[in-house]
C-alpha cells in the first residue's frame, strides 16, 4: 500500500497519475503539510472519491484520492482545487465539513465566522450564505431525508436549522441550557435528530413534533426515554438528565441507526441502546483524552463490513488513534504517527505553537483504510499490511522481547477478528 503525504502548498495538481515529468517545485525548508496553521476538519465523498479539508487558516483543499490507487511507492498528494480566505469566503477556521449525501456536486462548510456556506465541488464558489450570528462548531445534513434541513450546533443554547430550499435559518430547537457542540440525524428516521451541549446533555428531536424534544439521555438510566418504536410510545418523558458531567462535544450514531456514541469534556464516550435510549454501560478505560471546544467525533467501522454483533470505534486521541470493541469497550490497537506533542503553527506573520492533537476522522467508502486530520497541518492515510508483515512485525518483537505477552495476544486476536472482512485476507493496521 502506497505512504501518502498530503501537499497542500505550491502549485495545484493538474495530473491523475505520478508522472514524473509533472514536478512540484517547492523549498526544501518547508515541512510538508496539507495546511500551514493546522487541519481543523475533514470529509470523504463516498461517490468519486475525493477528500475535502478545512484549516484553521480558513482555507478548503479539495484532493483526488483516487491518484494514489495504483502506485506503490511514497506518493504526494496535492490538492485539485483551493477557496482561500477572502471576501466571499470564510474569514476564520473552518469548523465543519461534509458532502451532499445524494451526490458530490456540492458541499458544505461551517466557521468560527458565524456562516454557513453552500459551495460547488466544481467551481469551489459559493452558491449561498447564511449567517447564524454565533460560532458555528459542527452541523449534519440528513443521509436519507427528502427535506434538506441542516442542522447547525452553534454558541446559541439551541440547534438551529437551515433549510435549503427556502433558505430560511429562522427555526431553532430550544432546549439546552448552554451552547449547543455537535448535532447528527439518524441514519433511519429522517425526521429524529441528536444534539450534545456544553452543558453535559444529550437531547433528541423530532422535528415534526410542536414540542419537538423526545427528552434527554441520561447516563444513570438503564431503561431508556425514546420508548416502544424509538419515536416516543409509551415513553417515560424527561427533560432532566445528564449524558456526562461535562460538556458533550461528539454524537454520532452507528449506521444502522441502533446505537448512538457521545464524546465528552469528562473523558468519557458513552453507547446508548437507541431501541430505548438506555446508556449500555459500555466502558472504554482511562486512555480517552478531550479537552477541546471543538466538535471530536469518534470515527465507527461501517457495520457491512464486519461480522454480525461486531463493531469497532476509532478514537481521535492526542497524539494517536485509538482502536476499541465498541461493545465492551476493550483497547485492541493504539495508531501512533510521527510528530512532537506540540505543533508548529505559521502564518504570514505569527510564529507559534499549539499541542498536536487529532482534530478529525474520515472513511474511505469502499475501501479498506481512513484518513486523519491534526493540528500539526498533516493529514495521514492509514491502510491495512499484509499477513506476511504482520508476521515479520512478531518474529521481531519475539526476537526483542521472547513470547508475546498473553494479554496482547489476546487483544491483537481479537483486533484481527473485527477487521477480518474488510478484505480477502487477514489484516490489522498500523
Amino acid at each position: 500500500m502506497p505512504e501518502i503525504e498530503f501537499d497542500g502548498h505550491g502549485s495545484l495538481s493538474t495530473t491523475t497519475d505520478s508522472d514524473p515529468q509533472h514536478e512540484y517545485q517547492r523549498s526544501t525548508k518547508d515541512k510538508i503539510c496539507a495546511h500551514r496553521a493546522g487541519v481543523n476538519c475533514i470529509a470523504v465523498d463516498r461517490f468519486e472519491g475525493r477528500l475535502i479539508s478545512g484549516g484553521a487558516e480558513a482555507s478548503v483543499k479539495i484532493w483526488d484520492l483516487a491518484i494514489a490507487t495504483n502506485t506503490q511507492q511514497q506518493f504526494t498528494n496535492r490538492p485539485t482545487a483551493v477557496v482561500k480566505k477572502s471576501a466571499s469566503s470564510h474569514q476564520y477556521g473552518v469548523t465543519h465539513l461534509c458532502f451532499y449525501p445524494f451526490d458530490s456536486l456540492a458541499f458544505i462548510s461551517s466557521s468560527y465566522d458565524h456562516k454557513l456556506k453552500v459551495y460547488s465541488t466544481e467551481t469551489m464558489t459559493a452558491s449561498a450564505t447564511f449567517d447564524l450570528e454565533s460560532v458555528i462548531y459542527s452541523h449534519s445534513l440528513s443521509p436519507i431525508a427528502s427535506h434538506l434541513l441542516v442542522a447547525c450546533a452553534t454558541q446559541h443554547a439551541a440547534v438551529r436549522l437551515v433549510d435549503l430550499r427556502s433558505g430560511s435559518s429562522t427555526h431553532s430547537l430550544a432546549g439546552h441550557q448552554r451552547a449547543v457542540l455537535s448535532v447528527a440525524w439518524s441514519p433511519h428516521e429522517e425526521y429524529i435528530l441528536a444534539s450534545g451541549g456544553s452543558d453535559g446533555t444529550t437531547r433528541l428531536w423530532d422535528i415534526r413534533r410542536s414540542s419537538n424534544s423526545l427528552g434527554v439521555l441520561d447516563l444513570e438510566d438503564s431503561v431508556g426515554v425514546v420508548g416502544e418504536d424509538g419515536l416516543g410510545k409509551n415513553a417515560r418523558h424527561r427533560n432532566h438528565g445528564k449524558a456526562h458531567t461535562d460538556a458533550v462535544n461528539g454524537v454520532v450514531w452507528t449506521d444502522d441507526g441502533q446505537y448512538l456514541v457521545t464524546a465528552s469534556h469528562d473523558e468519557r464516550v458513552r453507547v446508548w441502546d437507541m431501541s430505548t435510549g438506555a446508556n449500555a454501560l459500555s466502558h472504554f478505560g482511562p486512555t480517552i483524552q478531550n479537552t477541546h471546544l471543538s466538535t471530536l467525533l469518534p470515527l465507527l467501522v461501517p457495520s457491512n463490513i464486519l461480522k454480525p454483533g461486531k463493531q469497532a470505534m476509532f478514537y481521535p486521541n492526542q497524539n494517536e488513534i485509538l482502536v476499541f470493541d465498541l461493545f465492551d469497550g476493550t483497547l485492541l490497537k493504539r495508531l501512533r504517527f510521527p510528530g512532537v506533542a506540540a505543533a508548529p503553527i505559521r502564518g504570514h506573520t505569527t510564529q507559534g505553537s499549539t499541542r498536536n492533537r487529532t482534530t478529525s476522522l474520515a472513511w474511505k467508502a469502499g475501501e479498506v483504510g481512513f484518513y486523519s486530520a491534526h493540528s500539526d497541518g498533516a493529514i495521514r492515510a492509514w491502510v491495512p499490511v499484509t499477513p506476511e508483515d504482520i508476521e515479520a512485525d512478531k518474529d521481531m518483537a519475539q526476537e526483542a522481547n521472547g513470547d508475546e505477552d498473553e494479554n496482547r495476544k489476546r487483544k491483537r486476536d481479537a483486533l484481527e477478528e473485527i477487521f477480518r472482512d474488510l478484505t480477502r485476507q487477514k489484516i490489522t493496521f498500523t
